[in-house]
């Protein structure tokens, strides 16, 4: 116990003084000091050695306690000091960013040998910034509430308003990342939650004291539910123009189907099923990735939450999903691991269910805005640098959803549609338009862009952050 209590004072004292001046001063900075050090990860199972610092935990987020989000924390490669922070959320509502971004796309580390071992990320997005990955809202992964009412109550306003808090909190454990450059990114239904946060930031920062503001630039999203009306029919037009549904079918829904519309009739409903249905033995998020056979039997993970007019079909809920094609499987077997939960310094209460990747607890979703162009338009307005970027492959939020969807923000094109490279390879094409927003897609990618793009999405990730024109053809 004496060598003990002797360690720890000598720790503190070293702390104290490698530590600026106003972190010395802050009632904060004891707490916090040490909590952002047992937050630290040291043992992580199966994990090849690194030399970047990486941290997990909890940030609970009101006085009261019965609410916290799950984090995992990557600093960059190199530079660490100097480089931006970036947050990234998945989608769903109620998908794992820990689980799909940290481990099958972009994060440092892939879930590998049935779930029993990582392996090293060569195109992590570390490699450019410093990246924070948050389980949001409560109910998904390993984030918690106390309260089991709080699970009837969630929907986008309070996904943001809890994600916010998070990020204050988050900000007095890592003080040292305050003044970075802050952006955030995310695919799929993050379409909703990255502009919501980066919009209640935006308005925060205009009235909030300076230990509340966060040094926001801007935001990336892809494959985005961003406007239902065009994404509903942009899903179409993509599984028409990519033969896998009949000409017939295609004019019905034509027919048939009012997409400005909430309701619609028995038949665009009949017709919208058997869309569904034509997709019901391929992957949608990838249409010519192989499926993971062994994956049929079971209930395919809720990747994102369908348009108003595609709830309805319970179809949605039973595709099949994911790309090793088995990682999913691995992941889920990884995180149920009690050494692993124990170094990551998760699942502390000792949740009643299970770790999955898309939430089983989730009872409801209250609100759901059907645009977030007016957002987008906003934050264009003030300022904030925004890409949005679309894997081509993808069947759920296709390239043809996006592009509906930006040209109904009317903006004036600033670079025309052009080709852009990657190791003199078209990597997509991309369009950029008057004020911060550009478009990109990628070529040969699906829904999770940096699963089959790595290299691209890597760069695409770099070249937002510095606000460098995608690159043009090389010269053979």
């Amino acid at each position: 116990m004496a060598k003990s209590s002797a360690f720890c004072s000598i720790f503190h004292l070293l702390s104290f003084l490698v530590l600026p001046i106003w972190a010395r001063n802050s009632q904060l900075y004891g707490k916090e000091l040490w909590q952002r050090e047992a937050d630290r990860v040291t043992d992580l199972p199966g994990q090849p050695p690194v030399n970047f610092r990486h941290y997990a935990g909890y940030v609970q987020l009101r006085p009261d306690g019965h609410k916290a989000l799950f984090y995992w924390f990557f600093e960059a490669q190199n530079g660490a000091a100097l480089k931006p922070l970036v947050l990234w959320l998945n989608g769903g509502p109620g998908c794992s960013s820990v689980g799909y971004g940290a481990t099958q796309e972009l994060g440092s580390f892939f879930v590998r040998n049935n779930g029993t071992q990582l392996a090293l990320n060569k195109f992590s997005w570390n490699k450019a910034a410093n990246m924070l990955f948050l389980e949001s809202p409560v109910g998904v992964g390993f984030s918690y509430t106390n309260n089991s009412k709080d699970l009837y109550e969630l929907g986008d306003q309070v996904a943001s308003e809890d994600a916010y808090a998070f990020l204050v909190n988050w900000f007095k454990r890592f003080p040292e990342f305050k003044s970075h450059d802050f952006y955030i990114t995310g695919e799929s239904y993050a379409g909703h939650y990255v502009p919501q946060l980066a919009n209640l930031i935006y308005d925060r920062n205009k009235e909030s004291i300076k230990d509340s503001y966060i040094n926001i630039k801007g935001f990336m999203i892809g494959n985005a539910v961003i406007n239902d009306e065009t994404d509903a029919a942009g899903f179409v037009d993509y599984a028409w123009t990519h033969a896998i549904i009949s000409d017939q079918l295609y004019n019905s829904i034509k027919r048939e189907c009012d997409f400005e519309q909430i309701s619609h009739s028995s038949h665009c409903n009949v017709d919208i099923r058997g869309v569904m249905q034509a997709y019901n033995r391929i992957d949608i998020y990838n249409i010519y990735a192989p499926i993971c056979l062994n994956f049929l039997s079971k209930s395919a993970p809720k990747l994102l939450v369908a348009p108003h007019f595609l709830t309805q079909h319970e179809l949605w809920y039973k595709q099949p999903a994911g790309y090793d094609p088995c990682t999913d499987d691995y992941v889920e077997k990884y995180f149920n691991r009690e050494d692993v939960q124990k170094a990551l310094h998760a699942n502390v209460t000792n949740l009643r269910y299970p770790y999955t990747l898309c939430s089983g607890v989730i009872k409801r979703w209250n609100d759901s805005p059907d645009s977030m162009l007016p957002i987008i338009q906003k934050l264009l307005k003030a300022g904030l640098r925004i890409w949005i970027y679309s894997g081509d492959l993808d069947g759920r939020v296709p390239v043809t959803s996006t592009r509906y969807s930006i040209n109904k923000l009317g903006l004036k094109v600033k670079e025309e549609w052009r080709a852009w490279f990657h190791n003199s390879q078209v990597a997509g094409w991309v369009e950029t338009y008057e004020g911060e927003l550009t478009f990109a897609t990628v070529r040969g990618a699906g829904h999770m862009v940096p699963v089959f793009a790595p290299h691209q999405a890597l760069s695409l990730f770099a070249h937002f952050l510095s606000a460098k024109t995608l690159p043009r053809a090389s010269r053979f």
